[in-house]
């Protein structure tokens, strides 16, 4: 299971890097701002650069380089518990979803030490209203969480596989 983890893990770190250095490097969109791409009715998807200072919707944002390495460290911290509840995964979904976190937290670890900022740049809205702005490696956590409290609630109890009444 380690290595399906840590497969998807690096999978997910390569295209979030790959996103962030295209946005950034190459489209420009830091100088640019906004890119408006598709709407279809209410609904709406463009490319609008924020820097996030802070972790999940900008909490706890600070400017201050020891409030970033902090936010760093502790990201760092969290994928290491995640690495090792990785090892005892007790099946693919959970080595996956564990992948998918780890991924997405070292890439915005990266941003962190390499601009004091996470680049985020994906702006999802309908009828006028803009859920937060995020970056591939967002996205990854977000999905792994959900299939992971998918996992939690919705997977046989291992007494209820083998039972008999």
């Amino acid at each position: 299971m380690m290595r399906l983890g840590l497969t998807l893990a690096l999978a997910v770190l390569a295209i979030d890097q790959a996103s962030k250095h295209y946005m950034l490097f190459v489209l420009d969109l830091p100088v640019i701002g906004h890119i408006p791409l598709v709407q279809l009715g209410p609904f709406g998807f463009d490319l609008t650069m924020v820097w996030n200072r802070g972790v999940t919707f900008g909490m706890l944002a600070g400017d201050s380089p020891w409030s970033q390495a902090v936010l760093a460290l502790l990201a760092l911290a969290i994928a290491g518990f995640l690495l090792r509840w990785m090892a005892r995964a007790e099946n693919r979904l959970t080595a996956l979803a564990l992948g998918a976190v780890i991924g997405g937290a070292v890439g915005n670890v990266i941003d962190r030490f390499r601009f004091g900022a996470v680049a985020d740049f994906f702006d999802a809205h309908a009828w006028g209203w803009h859920w937060y702005v995020f970056n591939p490696a967002d996205a990854a956590i977000v999905l792994g969480v959900v299939a992971l409290i998918g996992d939690a609630l919705f997977r046989p109890s291992p007494r209820a596989k083998g039972s008999t009444p």
